[in-house]
Parts: C-alpha cells; structure tokens; sequence
C-alpha cells in the first residue's frame, strides 16, 4: 500500500549534478522525517542525509556536507537530494526512507543508482 519511488540517477561526470527524487505513495508523510541512504551491494548501508517534516530541519553526513542538498515539497510528497561536485566515491544506489509507524521498521524504496565517472 505504501511505495516509495526513486528517480533521478543516472550517469554524470566528476564534479556534475544530479538531483534525485522521491515520491511517496499510499501514506502521508508531511509530518514524518525522511531521509536518503545509499548502498553499494555487499557493503552496510549509510546515511546521507535526513529531512524534518516541516523541512526545517536537515542533518547531512559527513561526506554529503556542503555538496548535496535535501529539501520536500509537501503537497507533492516528496523529497529531494540535490547533489552538486559529485565525486566517483558518490557513485552507488542512492535509497529514500520515511518510518512506517512501527518501533522495528521503516519503508524503503527500491533505490536509484547514480554513476560517477572519472
């Protein structure tokens, strides 16, 4: 019932841009954190950046601080992560999180891939 739909990764050179989206369906999240994780298969996911529901708030990682953005838009239910001077250690499967209601889980889309060449 509830999907989240990641979009915008693609293929982009050291130092471009790209702007991820996520679209939440089935629940409304407007007054939930969310947040962007990647992922690279066989390795443990990592926290990129968080979102407050009033999108005044925000909480990057280290390695996200001063080049990617995340910003909502509410009305539309979803999320963002602007992500400017990529580097190829960027590159992976970026995935977009918002808490399920419950104290053990949380829904994840199914992930967006983003590649950095060099």
């Amino acid at each position: 019932q509830v999907q989240l739909v990641e979009s915008g990764g693609g293929l982009v050179q050291a130092g471009g841009s790209l702007r991820l989206s996520c679209v939440a369906a089935g629940r409304d999240f407007s007054g939930s954190d969310m947040g962007w994780y990647r992922q690279t298969p066989g390795r443990a996911r990592e926290f990129v950046a968080s979102i407050s529901g009033s999108g005044n708030l925000t909480h990057y990682a280290d390695s996200a601080e001063g080049r990617f953005t995340i910003s909502r838009d509410n009305a539309k239910n979803t999320i963002y992560l602007q992500m400017n001077s990529l580097k190829p250690a960027d590159a992976t499967i970026y995935y977009c999180t918002a808490p399920s209601g419950t104290c053990f889980d949380d829904y994840w889309g199914k992930g967006t891939q983003v590649t950095v060449s060099s």
